[in-house]
C-alpha cells in the first residue's frame, strides 16, 4: 500500500479506479480524479498548497510534484492559479524522474523523463516537454508545442495526439496492476 499521509488535518482524496504503487507517497491536500496512477517512488506533496490532478493523469516512477508558499499564506485561496498550487488537467503524463513545482499543466500534455517545470510555468494543451528539459518559472508553453533544452526553448509544433495518447496507455497499465493486486 502506498504511503498516504494526512497533513495538518487534510487527507488526500481520489476518484475511482486509481492505482498507487506500494512505495508511492501522497501527502496532504492532494486531489485526484478518476483512473489516475502514481507509480513507484513518486511523491505528491500537498503540504503548503494543493496538488490537483484531473482524470487519467499518470505520475511515473521517481517523479516529484510539490507546491510553494508565496507570500507566507498558510493555505491558498480556492482560485487556481495563485502561484502556490500545482494542477494537472485531464490526461497528463509525467515521465519518470520529472520534477514539477507550483505549475499548471494543461490537458493532454506530456512532461518527459527527468524534465523540471518550475513555479508559475504554464504548459499548454497537448504540449511536450522533452526529456531533461528545464522549464523556467513563469514560462508559458503554447498548445501542441515541443520544448527542449536547458533552459527549455520552443523547438516545433507537435503532431496531432502526439502527447495525448500516453495517458491512455497508463490507464491500461494501471488496470493490469489493479487486477493483479486483487
Amino acid at each position: 500500500m502506498a504511503l498516504i499521509k494526512t497533513y495538518r488535518g487534510i487527507a488526500p482524496q481520489w476518484g475511482k479506479e486509481c492505482y498507487f504503487s506500494e512505495n508511492a507517497t501522497i501527502i496532504g491536500d492532494v486531489r485526484m480524479g478518476d483512473e489516475c496512477s502514481v507509480w513507484f517512488n513518486a511523491v505528491l506533496r500537498g503540504d503548503v498548497a494543493r496538488v490537483i490532478l484531473g482524470n487519467r493523469c499518470n505520475v511515473q516512477d521517481g517523479s516529484c510534484l510539490h507546491v510553494t508558499n508565496f507570500g507566507g499564506k498558510d493555505r491558498p485561496s480556492e482560485d487556481f492559479i495563485n502561484g502556490n498550487d500545482i494542477m494537472l488537467e485531464d490526461d497528463v503524463t509525467v515521465g519518470h524522474n520529472a520534477t514539477l513545482h507550483a505549475c499548471l499543466v494543461k490537458r493532454g500534455a506530456l512532461i518527459g523523463m527527468g524534465a523540471t517545470v518550475l513555479d508559475g510555468a504554464v504548459i499548454g494543451e497537448g504540449a511536450v516537454i522533452a526529456a531533461g528539459a528545464l522549464v523556467l518559472g513563469g514560462t508559458v508553453v503554447g498548445e501542441h508545442e515541443l520544448w527542449a533544452g536547458v533552459p527549455a526553448k520552443f523547438i516545433k509544433k507537435t503532431a496531432p495526439n502526439q502527447a495525448e495518447s500516453y495517458a491512455q496507455h497508463y490507464v491500461e497499465y494501471s488496470k493490469i496492476y489493479l487486477a493483479e493486486g486483487e
